[in-house]
C-alpha cells in the first residue's frame, strides 16, 4: 500500500486533502490492528480493520472522520491505546487521542525571520507557572513585557502530554501532544504567533533521552522503541542503534520536523544529550539538528543543548568532527558563579571557588574544566573547547534544575547580598557568552522553584524518594532538620507555591530596572558582547578582575568587577587598566547607581591632584591609583 503523498507525518492521524482521515501506525509484530472511533455523545465506540503494510505499518483512510474525532487503536484484542503520534490528548495519557487539523490556524508571522544565532538572550519559563491561571493564552499577555524587558528567546520548559494535573514536563509520553493542561494545540500556535509578532523567537525544551513511566503505551506497539543495551538514568531510552531502528529515529525526527513546521517554533533545547546514545553513523544528534534547520526553511533556528560532561564536540561542525548543534548549556559558569555568591563549595559545588580567576578563564574560554581531573566526579571533565566562538555557550545564574536543588527552592537573591548579585547579572548580561534568564529572576520574584510532579500513590512515593536522595548530596542540607520543610513533589500547594505574582514586577521595579538596562546596553552597545570583538581579562584580587573589549575605533570597553571588599590598587602594574592612548575613562554605567538600590559610585580611576585643596567640602578627592567599590561592577568607556 502506498503512503499518500499529502501526509505531513510518516505516522499519525492526518486530515485528507478531499475529506475523511488517514490514520497510519507502525506496530510490527501485531497480527490484528483495529482503529476504534469513539463518540463524544455516548454512543457505542466503532471499529475499522487498517490494513497491512510491507515494514510493520498500518493505515487506512476513514472518510467520516474529521478534525475533534477521539479514536484509539486496540492491538491483537488488547487495549485500546492511545496513539503514539497523538496531535492532542484532550483527558490526558490515558484517554483517547483527537484528530488535530494543524492548517486551521491562520498564521501572521510569514515575514518574520528569526533571530541571529549569535545575538540571543534566552528566557527560561515553565508555562503552568509563569502565570496564575497557567495558560498560553495568560503567558502571551506577559509576552510585551518581556519584549521591553529585552528578552529575543523564550525557551520553554516541556510541554509533551504528561499524566496528573501539573509537573515539570521531564516525565512526558505523548511526544507529539501539547498537554492540554495549558490548551488546545491552537492555544500554542497562537503563543508562539504572538511572540514574533512582538520580536520573540520560541524554542522548546524536548526530552528524546527517555520517556516518563506513567501513560508509555510505545511497547504496546512494538518492543523495538526502546534499547536493549543503553540505559538511562530514567529508564530506557530511545533504540536509536539497534535492530528495527530505523522507525524509531523517524520517530524522533519527524518530531523535530513537526514542532519546527506545525508550531512555527524557532529551534528546540535538547534535555540531557549525554544520556542520548547512539552508536551508529550519523549520530542521531547529527540528523536532529539537520532535520531543524531543513525544516525552518530558511528561517534562523536554533539548537541547544544540555551536556552534563561538557562535550563540546556536539557545537563543533559535522566536518570537523562535531555534532552541529549551535549551544550548550555551561554548567561551569554556574557553579563558580553560585560559589563566588553564596560560598556554597559541596556536592557537585566542590571543584570551584568563585574566584576572579575562575570567571575570567569563563569568560575567556567558556568551561572551566576541558580535560582536567574532577574530583567530585573522580574522572576527568571536559573537553577542550579553544576555537569555539564565546556565544556558543549558554550562561545563567538560575535555571529549574539549579533552583530546585537548593532544597527549599530559593532564588539566588535569597541566598547572597544585593549588592553582589547585581555585580554577577552584569557579569552575566555583559559577558561574551548567550546569557539566559529564568523566569522571575528578572524582578527577583519571591516565588521558589521546587520540584513537583502529580503522580499516583505508588510513583509519588518512589518519586519523594529519589528526591530526597538527590538533595542528600548537599552536606549542608541537614534532611533530618528539614524534614518537615522539604516540600512533597506530589503536593497541589507545591505547585502552587512556585506560581509567579506578576505584580512583583512593579514592587520590585529596582531589580527589573537593572535588567531591562543592562540587556539595552548588551543590545545597543556596538563593541560589548559584539560577537567578534576581542576580549581579555585580568585578575586584580581573589575576587576582583577586569573584561576589556577591544573596539574597532579604539573606542574599548573595560567592565571592572569586584565581589570582596573595596579594592585599593596602588600602584596599579596592569595594562587592561589604561585607557585609550590620550584618553580617559568614565563611568558609563554602575551596578551601584541609586536607581537600583545601590550607594551610588566613586571615581574608579584617580583624577589629576588639584594643585589647590578643593573648596566644595562636599567634593571627595581620593588620591589612589584605582579603587574599586565592594561588591560593585562598573563599565568604562573613554570620554568623548
Amino acid at each position: 500500500m502506498l503512503v499518500p503523498e499529502w501526509r505531513r507525518l510518516p505516522v499519525g492521524a492526518e486530515m485528507a486533502p478531499d475529506g475523511g482521515v488517514h490514520f497510519r501506525v507502525w506496530a510490527p509484530r501485531c497480527e490484528r490492528l483495529e482503529l476504534v472511533l469513539e463518540s463524544s455523545n455516548g454512543a457505542a465506540p466503532r471499529s475499522v480493520a487498517l490494513a497491512r503494510e510491507a515494514g510493520g505499518h498500518w493505515s487506512g483512510l476513514v472518510e467520516d472522520a474529521g478534525a475533534g474525532t477521539l479514536y484509539r487503536y486496540r492491538i491483537d484484542g488488547e487495549g485500546p491505546f492511545p496513539d503514539p503520534v497523538s496531535r492532542f490528548q484532550p483527558e490526558g495519557p490515558h484517554g483517547p487521542s483527537e484528530v488535530v487539523d494543524p492548517g486551521a490556524f491562520r498564521w501572521t508571522d510569514a515575514a518574520w525571520r528569526g533571530v541571529p544565532r549569535d545575538r540571543h538572550v534566552l528566557y527560561e519559563l515553565h508555562v503552568g507557572a509563569f502565570t496564575r491561571d497557567g495558560t498560553w493564552a495568560a503567558a502571551a499577555e506577559r509576552l510585551p513585557g518581556l519584549a521591553e524587558l529585552g528578552v529575543t528567546t523564550l525557551e520553554v520548559m516541556p510541554v509533551a502530554e504528561f499524566p496528573g494535573t501539573f509537573g515539570w514536563g521531564y516525565d512526558g509520553v505523548g511526544l507529539y501532544a501539547p498537554t492540554r493542561l495549558y490548551g488546545h494545540p491552537d492555544d500554542f500556535r497562537a503563543f508562539v504567533d504572538r511572540a514574533h509578532a512582538a520580536g520573540i523567537a520560541v524554542i522548546l525544551d524536548v526530552v528524546y533521552n527517555h520517556v516518563g513511566p506513567d501513560g508509555n503505551y510505545l511497547e504496546k506497539f512494538s518492543p523495538w522503541y526502546f534499547s536493549e543495551t543503553h540505559g538511562t538514568d530514567w529508564g530506557a531510552g530511545f533504540n536509536f542503534d539497534g535492530p528495527h531502528c530505523e522507525p524509531v529515529r523517524e520517530f524522533v525526527l519527524s518530531n523535530v520536523e513537526y514542532w519546527m513546521t506545525e508550531f512555527h517554533l524557532d529551534g528546540l533545547r535538547l534535555d540531557a544529550t549525554q544520556a542520548i546514545v547512539d552508536d551508529s553513523t550519523p549520530h542521531i544528534l547529527v540528523e536532529i539538528g539537520e532535520r531543524a534547520r531543513a525544516a525552518a526553511i530558511g528561517r534562523e533556528t536554533l539548537v541547544v543543548n544540555e551536556n552534563e560532561p561538557q562535550r563540546v564536540q556536539l557545537v563543533r561542525p559535522v566536518d570537523a568532527g562535531g555534532c552541529g548543534l549551535d549551544m550548550i548549556w555551561n554548567d561551569d559558569w554556574h557553579h563558580s558563579a553560585l560559589v563566588a555568591l553564596g560560598g556554597r563549595d559541596e556536592a557537585y559545588y566542590t571543584d570551584y571557588r568563585g574566584t576572579a580567576q575562575e570567571l575570567v578563564s569563563a569568560a575567556k574560554y567558556g568551561f572551566l574544566f576541558q580535560g582536567q581531573w574532577y574530583r567530585w566526579q573522580r574522572q576527568r571533565r571536559g573537553t577542550p573547547t579553544f576555537g569555539v566562538e564565546p556565544w556558543r555557550f549558554v550562561h545563567f545564574l538560575q535555571n529549574h534544575d539549579q533552583v530546585a536543588n537548593s532544597g527549599r527552592g530559593e532564588r539566588v537573591h535569597r541566598l547572597t547580598s544585593a549588592a553582589r548579585l547585581r555585580a554577577l547579572t552584569a557579569l552575566l548580561l555583559l559577558g561574551p557568552q548567550t546569557p539566559m534568564l529564568f523566569m522571575g529572576q528578572e524582578f527577583a520574584s519571591s516565588a521558589p522553584f521546587l520540584f513537583f510532579a502529580d503522580h499516583g500513590a505508588d510513583l509519588a512515593r518512589k518519586v519523594a524518594v529519589g528526591r530526597r536522595a538527590e538533595l542528600a548530596q548537599f552536606v549542608n542540607l541537614s534532611l533530618d532538620e528539614m524534614e518537615r520543610e522539604l516540600a512533597r513533589p506530589d503536593a497541589r500547594e507545591t505547585f502552587e507555591r512556585c506560581v509567579l505574582d506578576d505584580a512583583e514586577r512593579e514592587r520590585h521595579a529596582p531589580w527589573w530596572r537593572l535588567h531591562r538596562d543592562l540587556l539595552r546596553l548588551r543590545r545597543d552597545d556596538p563593541w560589548i558582547a559584539t560577537p567578534g570583538v576581542r576580549l581579555d581579562g585580568a585578575v586584580l584580587a581573589e575576587h576582583a578582575f577586569v573584561l576589556r573589549y577591544f573596539a574597532a575605533d579604539g573606542a574599548d570597553r573595560l567592565i571592572a568587577v569586584n565581589l570582596g571588599r573595596t579594592l585599593h590598587l596602588d600602584p596599579a602594574p596592569e595594562p587592561l587598566l589604561a585607557p585609550p592612548e590620550g584618553r580617559r575613562w568614565r563611568i558609563a554605567w554602575s551596578s551601584e547607581d541609586p536607581r537600583y538600590g545601590g550607594l551610588g559610585t566613586p571615581p574608579l580611576d584617580a583624577p589629576e591632584a588639584p594643585t589647590s585643596p578643593p573648596q566644595k567640602p562636599t567634593v571627595r578627592w581620593h588620591t589612589e591609583n584605582w579603587r574599586l567599590t565592594a561588591e560593585c561592577a562598573v563599565v568604562l568607556a573613554p570620554e568623548g
